[in-house]
């Protein structure tokens, strides 16, 4: 199962690197959170989850930027923007998930 949840996320961020940023979110904050680095955040944690458990600092970053997507989620009003945030924090939730598997 662990393997399985590693490699859905691999696809993901395959997919999510394919995405163009959405238009107009470069420098917006939204809900205090800076739009670019939510985005590239999310991409390092998962990017680190591959590569193996993550330390406890870096676990509970990747627990705060769960809730900061979920935040700026709620707020955003741009269909495409939502979409793309939405698989960011799919992202984070699997990331998530793969950790608990693994025992943290």
């Amino acid at each position: 199962m662990l393997e399985e949840k590693l490699d859905a996320l691999s696809q993901m961020m395959a997919e999510h690197m394919a995405l163009p940023f959405p238009p107009g979110f470069r420098g917006l904050d939204i809900e205090d959170e800076d739009m670019v680095m939510l985005d590239a955040d999310a991409h390092g944690f998962a990017a680190g989850v591959l590569k193996g458990p993550l330390s406890a600092q870096h676990h509970s970053g990747l627990t705060r930027l769960t809730s900061a997507c979920e935040k700026v989620l709620s707020v955003i009003d741009d269909k495409y923007a939502t979409k793309y945030y939405t698989h960011v924090r799919d992202m984070a939730v699997l990331a998530t998930e793969i950790e608990r598997l693994r025992g943290k």
